[in-house]
């Protein structure tokens, strides 16, 4: 269970030991509620990236509520968005359901190009890459866009707000342990989310975003 005394520092965007309410996680559920009804990557048979991220979304909701966090599961352009503060937000989202190649698998995971704290941005990123690898035997992808490192969100939230966007993995390749084990999926996210939170150690190089 989350020791709120423990690395509070004097950041009013941590946990403090003070008494009120549960530290918010927000988590960004990919296509969720986005307009012109866009469900995302979409498969022959019907499986949607929304469906995906939703269901990745509520298992990550779970378990950071079972740590004492309050969790808002948000939609993509949720109007909760605007100005939203936190300890730290995750954009849940999964890639092509195309039969790319064998070198479409993996995870992708980015924080925004320009953003007010890039420092604790860049802690995030590095958490997630670092447990999200560990706890799912996912690879890194190296194929970060700029639909990711200029995501709308970044430009909605609090400046405060640390934020990161995830690619779960592709559809494709992938699809296997990203329908079959969201719940494994779900915690590779969660210890990313609970590393930064608690300044665990994550020395791993931050994602590049492609030439």
């Amino acid at each position: 269970i989350f020791d709120p005394s423990a690395n509070r520092g004097d950041d009013p965007f941590l946990p403090t030991p003070t008494a009120g309410p549960r530290p918010t996680v927000g988590i960004v559920v990919g296509h969720w509620g986005f307009p012109d009804d866009d469900v995302g990557a979409t498969c022959p048979d019907g499986l949607t990236e929304m469906g995906v991220n939703l269901e990745i979304a509520t298992h990550t909701q779970a378990i950071l509520q079972k740590e004492g966090f309050t969790v808002d599961l948000l939609r993509e352009y949720d109007d909760d968005l605007q100005g939203y503060k936190a300890v730290a937000l995750v954009s849940i989202h999964a890639d092509s359901c195309l039969p790319l190649g064998d070198e479409a698998t993996g995870f992708k995971v980015a924080r925004a190009l320009a953003t007010a704290r890039p420092d604790k941005a860049n802690r995030l990123v590095s958490c997630l890459y670092s447990r999200y690898s560990e706890i799912t035997g996912l690879p890194f992808h190296a194929g970060i866009t700029p639909d990711m490192t200029s995501y709308h969100g970044f430009e909605e939230i609090h400046s405060e707000t640390a934020a990161a966007i995830i690619e779960t993995g592709f559809l494709f390749n992938n699809r296997q342990i990203l329908t079959k084990q969201p719940d494994l999926i779900a915690q590779g996210i969660a210890d990313g989310v609970l590393c930064y939170i608690r300044n665990e150690d994550a020395s791993l190089p931050e994602p590049t975003l492609d030439e």
